[in-house]
């Protein structure tokens, strides 16, 4: 009997051993852990303070992200795959470095067929690229390539969804599976999960994306970019909404929202929440599910109250008095409102879990954002109450600098997912995160100049260093006689005597080769010939001669003293990212002709140092020649005096300060190109009736003849390229100053042996 009891025993063993060895995962997934997931969804969330919070949400309402119809994470992973084939590729195994090597970072756009339906956005997209120094019309120099069919948006109930995508891809002999290729995608997916669905296979491609969830996101291949509006200006963009005097300690609201509430679907769960954390006096949050066709038949019992309080509040007056404002997920992951909220300083509070932000790669959010959860949105409103004001003001500033730096154009959205690429080709010259996160931002720091921060104007104060303690001075002679002129010697004197001087670097942009060496005066510093070749543009150029920080750049007719360039000097070298200089010119917006003006009448403020005397950083003439596109440099070429005006609007648009004048012994005079006549009726060429101020509308009156005619084409062509500069950048960068730099003592009634620079108060 017992013996029969031991093999009943064995043998109930040994089934319970069998079925946990081949049927216990089941068992533990249906069973135990079922269990514990059950538990868990009645007890969540976990707060430690729980008693103290109020019960005002069902955590099945905040635990719900649409209705039943959600793909399940397996699927969501086999319809990724499906679009994502090459879901491995990395820059190393699916981009052709080759092709970069020899012409460089150039783009080519594929030809626009005329059948071709092109959306407003993408036809921006394409602009930005063709007018960039990225572009080549040839594709064989191309390093990345861009179709010309619109995939922006890849939801198929959209009008303006292309079809047959594969196909017409197929035919074209560059696609290369995608290799090398960039495509732009602002929607994807459709009603009701709003997958990752492109509806065609993207191959090889990187892909530059809004809305782009983590797990699809391929890090250091493809790249995230912001959702933006079709009415998103193509280049310029308006400027932030914080000013230097309209920082408040504290704003009417602290926290805000209006906007649309989702009543089914995909999103409807966070927005749905939104109305529990609404107080009424500090934190608004408004909802309406009024829109669509068929909202009516899913409205709820809140409804008709939401629809009534949205009504009463304005969106602009919210944005304006916020300190903060939330931006919840939508259909997708991203949305309009986080630009929206970035240009009002009014810091995003992002509640869209798995959004991989935009340019991540490059941009430290954490210094401009609020990232929250979904699931943790009754813990916003205590949060951001907890964030001291001055940190809100530092998150406040940053949301400024992204905004102006990389997201107020299509054009700096564009040319930023190119520069992204451009820094992964080459990793060891490529920008610090440091670089992209502080002024003047990414853009405008070429790391192909450097990569050491004391080498640029910018950052002097945050690396703990100086400029070098000496200049280069470029003299630009431009004389047709070929010979040494007494203006330029006496020029080459002065500026050799000055103790900061290094070396003299003399452009010669004559039609005669320069005089022999013999013919040159003897100075007590290096002075160097360098052939020009006959553009004004020249005078930019970053040549290799140049290794001081400071450039002095002249004119050959030039009038300086040695006391006037070290004064100069001296100051530069307290702003080392500005212009600093002598003769001063100003802009002004007139009403009547609408469009830009350029006087020389000496007036109250000034906008534009002239660089026939004026210091400024080495740095400029390498932003100038390779950051600035070729159109720019051929406009500057045809247009008389349109180096000085372009110079300044680039470092104005860089820095967003002014030039700075400083004080001068004699009134700089510009000199007018004019035609005379000659013996027998020969007409020649020669600079002279000089004159330094002028009415607002025309040359002065003392200029008459010819020499008048001659005048008012010089000045006509300064307003026009002051004109064409401003369309070229989409607004008007130069900054307006009523500030003039003295010796400490310059003119005061004290002796002279107590003043440094006696010598500039002499006539």
């Amino acid at each position: 009997m017992q013996t029969r009891k031991k093999y009943i025993f064995l043998t109930f063993l040994a089934s319970w051993l069998l079925l946990f060895f081949f049927g216990g995962d089941q068992l533990r997934r249906f069973a135990f852990f079922s269990g514990r997931k059950a538990e868990a969804r009645r007890n969540w969330p976990h707060w430690t303070d729980r008693s103290l919070l109020k019960n005002f949400a069902d955590p099945e309402e905040l635990q719900r992200d649409g209705d039943l119809s959600l793909l399940s994470p397996r699927e969501r992973r086999v319809a990724w795959l499906s679009v994502y084939k090459e879901s491995r590729c990395r820059m190393e195994t699916c981009f052709d470095f080759s092709r970069c090597e020899k012409n460089g970072f150039k783009v080519f756009t594929y030809p626009r067929e005329r059948d071709q339906p092109i959306s407003e956005s993408y036809r921006k997209i394409l602009t930005s690229i063709e007018r960039s120094r990225y572009y080549t019309p040839n594709p064989e120099e191309a390093c990345l390539f861009i179709l010309s069919i619109d995939t922006l948006d890849r939801d198929h109930l959209s009008r303006q969804y292309v079809r047959d995508v594969d196909e017409k891809i197929r035919g074209f002999p560059l696609w290369n599976g995608g290799r090398n290729h960039l495509i732009f995608n602002l929607y994807s997916g459709t009603w009701p999960n709003y997958t990752e669905d492109l509806g065609f296979d993207i191959g090889q491609a990187i892909l530059a994306k809004a809305s782009f969830d983590t797990e699809s996101f391929r890090p250091g291949f493809d790249v995230s970019i912001p959702l933006f509006s079709k009415d998103h200006p193509q280049r310029g963009g308006e400027r932030g909404w914080l000013y230097q005097d309209s920082i408040p300690p504290k704003k009417k609201y602290l926290l805000v929202f209006k906007g649309k509430r989702y009543l089914t679907g995909i999103g409807s769960g966070t927005r749905n929440a939104l109305h529990h954390i609404h107080n009424g006096k500090d934190i608004i949050s408004l909802t309406t599910c009024k829109h669509g066709k068929d909202w009516e038949k899913h409205k709820d019992m809140r409804c008709d109250k939401d629809n009534v309080d949205y009504e009463k509040f304005d969106y602009q007056e919210l944005l304006h008095n916020s300190t903060f404002c939330i931006v919840p997920r939508g259909r997708r992951l991203g949305s309009f409102r986080f630009l929206e909220a970035l240009q009002a300083a009014c810091i995003p509070v992002l509640l869209s879990d798995g959004w991989e932000l935009p340019f991540a790669e490059a941009i430290d959010w954490g210094k401009a954002v609020i990232v929250g959860s979904e699931r943790l949105l009754l813990q916003i409103p205590s949060a951001v109450r907890c964030i001291h004001p001055e940190r809100v003001l530092a998150f406040q500033q940053q949301t400024q600098f992204l905004w102006d730096a990389y997201f107020s154009s299509v054009d700096k959205i564009v040319h930023t997912t190119l520069e992204i690429i451009k820094d992964r080709l080459s990793p060891h010259r490529s920008r610090s995160r440091f670089l992209w996160n502080t002024l003047p931002g990414g853009l405008l720091v070429l790391p192909d100049f450097s990569t050491y921060l004391g080498d640029f104007p910018f950052y002097y104060l945050q690396h703990g260093s100086s400029p070098s303690e000496k200049f280069t001075a470029f003299i630009r002679a431009v004389s047709q006689a070929g010979s040494l002129s007494q203006p330029i010697l006496r020029l080459i004197q002065a500026v050799s005597g000055s103790q900061y001087c290094a070396q003299i670097l003399v452009l010669w942009s004559c039609e005669k080769p320069p005089p022999p060496s013999r013919k040159w005066p003897q100075t007590t510093v290096p002075l160097t010939i360098i052939q020009g070749r006959r553009k004004l543009s020249d005078r930019f150029f970053p040549y290799g001669a140049i290794q001081t920080d400071a450039v002095l750049s002249l004119d050959e007719d030039t009038s300086l003293s040695t006391s006037e360039v070290d004064f100069a000097f001296v100051v530069w070298r307290s702003f080392p990212e500005r212009i600093v200089g002598f003769p001063t010119r100003s802009h002004f917006w007139d009403p009547e002709q609408g469009r830009w003006g350029y006087t020389s009448k000496w007036t109250n403020e000034l906008s534009i140092v002239l660089t026939a005397a004026a210091f400024y950083h080495r740095y400029y003439h390498s932003l100038f020649t390779e950051y600035l596109p070729a159109g720019l440099r051929e406009l500057v070429d045809g247009l008389a005096a349109c180096e000085d005006i372009l110079m300044n609007v680039l470092v104005a648009a860089v820095t967003k300060l002014p030039p700075i004048k400083v004080t001068q012994r004699k009134q700089h005079k510009e000199t007018v190109p004019q035609q005379v006549g000659g013996v027998d009726g020969v007409v020649g060429t020669l600079l002279s009736e000089e004159w330094s101020s002028s009415s607002l509308h025309s040359p002065p009156a003392k200029v008459k003849g010819t020499a008048g005619a001659a005048g008012s084409r010089h000045y006509s062509q300064q307003q026009n390229c002051l004109n064409q500069l401003a369309d070229w950048f989409g607004y008007m960068p130069l900054v307006s100053s009523q500030l003039r730099l003295d010796p400490v003592l310059f003119k005061d009634q004290v002796s002279v042996l107590r003043k440094k620079y006696p010598r500039l108060e002499k006539p």
